[in-house]
Order: C-alpha cells, then structure tokens, then sequence
C-alpha cells in the first residue's frame, strides 16, 4: 500500500516543510495545480525561477541529482528540483512481458535502494518533487519513499467525483450550473479537466450570472458540435438521410465551416476504422482507448458503438466518398456546402439503388 497518500482537494499534513514530494497520476490538470502550490511555498516567484532545475527521470544519473540538490540556493532560503519519470523506472514488466517506460539505466535489484537513500537525505536548502503517472503500488522505489515523503494521487476524475468538480469550478468562476447541465457537460467533455474548465469559462461568460442550462452547453460547449457529428456520421454510415441532413443543417446554422464539418466526419470514420482494426487484433476496450488517446469518455463510447453496430465495408466506402467531396470543393467544383449536401444525399440514397439493381 501507498503510505502518506494525500488525494486531490485534501490538504497537506505536513505543511511547508515538507522537503520530498511525490505527485502521481494520469490528471495533469490537478497535478499541475498541486505543483503550482508547491512553487507558492517556496518563495518569491521571481527569485524561484532561478533557483528551478527540472530533470529528466528517465536518463539522470544519481550524481546529477546529487549534485543538484546539494546546489546552495540564490538568495533565497530553498530551491526547487522538479524529476519526471524516475519512479517509472523501477517499474516491473506488465502482463505481456515488456518493460514498462524503463530504460536500461537504474534499472538493478537493489539500485532503487542507492535512490532511496539519496532521496531521503537532501538537504534542508531543497525542495524535491518526483512526478510520475502510471505507477503501480508496488513500485519499489515508490514505497521505499513514502513514509518520508507526502505522497499525492491524482487519477482522472470520473462519475460523482467530475461532477462535483464541475460544480465547484463553476462557483469559483461566479457562475451556478444546473444538474442536468452538469451531466451533460461531464458527458461531452469527459475527464480532462483542462479542456473542461475552459468550456465553464465559456459558460459563465456567455449567461452572464444566470443559471447555466442544458441549452447553453449545447451551444456554447464545442464537443456539442462532436456530438452532432456523430449523429451525422451514423446517421450517413445507417443510410438515414432525414437525420443527416437535419444535423448538417443544425451544425451550419451554428457556424461551423463545411470544410471543418468535412474534416471532422472524415475523422470521426478513419477511428471507426482504426477501432475495428484493434478489435481485429483482440485488443481490450481500455488499450483501444488508450491508443486513440480518446479523453472524452462520451467520444469513446460513440465511437465504440460505431465500430460494433457498422460493416467495415460501408465504413470505407463512406471514407472513400469523403475524400472524393474534399477534392471536388478544393479544385472548385462545388462549394463546401452542396458538396456537403449531395455527399450525404448520395449516401443514403445508395442502399435503395443497389437494392432496385438486386431485384432487377
């Protein structure tokens, strides 16, 4: 187990005197947060920015560190040292038998141990933060580190948690957000946090001090307009034409640009194809989401659901007609948006055609 662990939003036990911390985790808008405290404690901003080394985990040798941390700070009482990635070398092989993110350097039996105690005996002139995401509880040097460091883990926020998160966020900009506004935010946006306290800026600004509702994230929110191209993109894929042509409509009247639209359908069916070439290959759900680097829960699961429910056959074809309307508007053919508008009629209207050609 993680000893000393302090999760975000808990405060510190251990105050401004801590001289070692460890910050863990995939939820870098927390974590970078978290370190941003860590800077306020250390002294005046100006004079900490010389006094600032960051390093390289992964190749840093224990001497370089040493040496470092042993620098006497500049006219200010501590100085800041900031590592990336050493825990991850201490990893152990993961289930298919690979290393994980561990070079071959500092990677002996007992040399955690050499790091440990180096790690734990800086000097009172020194600030240490080891920052690191994806490591396992049983990380050796990890746990020969933290009963003598504050330790804090930062996962990607989910369900309840991200819903409150949102409704704190949105207080603290001065706005208030109603529940069904919040799910369907959480459910566009997903866990990163960066790109969701944007779009609460957006929101707070846009209803100037009233209650931010659901038709204000579908406005306002730019993954409102993901979400409509999904429906338009499976809409097209299911050869429903009323309801493709009514979310290009929609998607037009908001201002999007036809080349944009273009660009993000032909995107949208390059994953789906991508998804059921992974799937092909017996990849899970969380490797296929962790290989399209998918943030958004919400763009996951639609594109999952694609993947599973369509043919790649349709898919391609679909690709291939894609690209055969971004050539005709670049050369001047069509204008973007009746390339659009027969792209789509077309189609749709395939299936009945190949259908009559069958009977015939």
């Amino acid at each position: 187990m993680w000893l000393n662990v302090v999760k975000s939003g808990e405060s510190s036990k251990w105050g401004r005197q801590t001289l070692l911390y460890i910050l863990l985790g995939q939820d870098d808008y927390s974590l970078g947060e978290s370190l941003e405290e860590i800077k306020q404690s250390a002294g005046d901003r100006a004079l900490l920015a010389a006094n600032t080394t960051t390093l390289d985990g992964q190749q840093v040798t224990l001497e370089q560190l040493r040496n470092v941390c042993d620098t006497v700070p500049f006219l200010l009482e501590r100085r800041l040292v900031i590592v990336g990635g050493l825990l991850a070398r201490f990893e152990a092989k993961n289930k298919f038998g690979r290393q994980k993110k561990a070079p071959l350097l500092g990677r002996g039996q007992s040399e955690y141990k050499s790091w440990a105690s180096c790690l734990s005996n800086i000097p009172n002139s020194t600030i240490l933060v080891l920052v690191d995401d994806g490591i396992s509880s049983n990380n050796p040097l990890l746990s020969e580190l933290s009963g003598r460091a504050e330790v804090r883990s930062f996962p990607l926020l989910r369900g309840t948690e991200l819903r409150q998160w949102i409704q704190r966020r949105v207080r603290q900009s001065g706005g208030s957000i109603s529940r069904q506004a919040i799910e369907l935010l959480a459910e566009f946006v997903g866990s990163s946090l960066w790109t969701m306290q944007n779009e609460i800026k957006k929101l707070v600004l846009f209803t100037s001090g009233r209650l931010i509702e659901e038709e204000d994230v579908n406005r306002i929110v730019s993954y409102a307009q993901q979400a409509s191209v999904f429906t338009m993109v499976d809409a097209v894929i299911g050869f429903k034409s009323g309801v493709a042509e009514k979310s290009l409509e929609q998607l037009l009247q908001r201002g999007a640009a036809p080349a944009y639209l273009l660009a993000m359908v032909a995107r949208q069916v390059r994953m789906i194809v991508r998804v059921k070439e992974l799937k092909s290959q017996g990849k899970s759900d969380i490797e296929i989401r962790n290989k399209m680097g998918l943030a958004s829960e919400f763009a996951f699961r639609k594109t999952l659901e694609q993947a599973n429910r369509y043919p790649l056959k349709r898919i391609r074809e679909v690709y291939g007609r894609l690209l055969e309307a971004d050539l005709a508007i670049k050369t001047g053919k069509y204008d973007g948006e009746l390339a659009l508008n027969i792209l789509i009629a077309e189609l749709c209207q395939r299936r009945g055609q190949n259908a009559s050609k069958t009977r015939q």
